[in-house]
């Protein structure tokens, strides 16, 4: 009997120091988990530096000299400059800026969620003094960013492509054994911050979405307190979403 409660009482040893040690992993690496910072690439398109709280934030101006603006913040791996001949084309009565969050295509400083959202205010404030006015996109990590300008600010349109409720509702199912309300420092909560949203909004969601499951997108949509439109892109995954006509003629029949 003795060693029977010994064998137990090392296995819960073994088993809370498993616990700890991976809790700790988890919560010092996580914005390596989230952030995934992609490195400059150089293109025939312009770029202006914004200045924020000491970083400098590098931004790809597409269409210059228009009267209204989009700001358009990408994923968390995503090259936004890739982004850039498509969108001259498909946005040319707008002026577009394509962000590179800190840390990203050039811009200095770490990523984080008080940094990235600091840096996108400051860029809208900057441009609404030149432009008519502001719509934003915001694609994956980017919808979170966005929701956070259209909540701040005034902004014409708002896009969210294959966007989440939180990134707190999507780790807690990973990882559910875990506090994620207490361990996250980047909680990137949407789906707090769109019930006050007054924007004209689309919603653009992949049909075979595989990193943003629709329950997290659904979830998102309910908490809008008005209507949205919801396009569907039908065959589409998370990361290949930009490469169907679909996605195409939903942006530019929206905007």
């Amino acid at each position: 009997m003795r060693e029977s409660i010994t064998f137990v009482m090392r296995v819960f040893r073994v088993a809370v120091l498993v616990y700890i040690g991976l809790g700790g992993y988890l919560y010092f690496m996580q914005r390596s988990f989230i952030y995934f910072p992609s490195p400059e690439t150089p293109n025939q398109f312009s770029t202006r530096a914004f200045h924020n709280e000491g970083e400098v934030i590098k931004t790809h101006v597409l269409n210059e000299g228009r009267g209204k603006a989009i700001l358009y913040f990408g994923g968390n791996a995503e090259n936004v400059s890739f982004n850039a001949k498509a969108f001259s084309n498909l946005f040319a009565d707008y002026g577009v800026y394509l962000v590179n969050y800190r840390g990203y295509g050039g811009s200095s400083g770490n990523p984080s969620e008080e940094g990235i959202y600091s840096d996108a205010l400051s860029i809208y404030d900057e441009m609404i003094k030149t432009h008519d006015s502001v719509s934003v996109i915001g694609r994956s990590l980017g919808s979170a960013v966005a929701t956070h300008v259209a909540y701040q600010r005034a902004v014409d349109r708002l896009v969210l492509i294959t966007p989440f409720d939180s990134i707190q509702s999507i780790a807690q199912e990973q990882f559910p054994i875990y506090p994620m309300e207490f361990m996250l420092k980047d909680k990137h909560d949407s789906y707090s911050r769109v019930k006050a949203i007054r924007s004209d909004t689309l919603i653009i969601v992949a049909q075979n979405d595989t990193v943003v499951e629709m329950h997290h997108t659904r979830r998102l949509i309910e908490g809008f307190d008005i209507p949205v439109l919801v396009q569907v892109v039908e065959g589409a995954g998370h990361n290949t979403i930009s490469n169907s006509q679909q996605y195409v003629e939903a942006l530019e029949a929206f905007l």
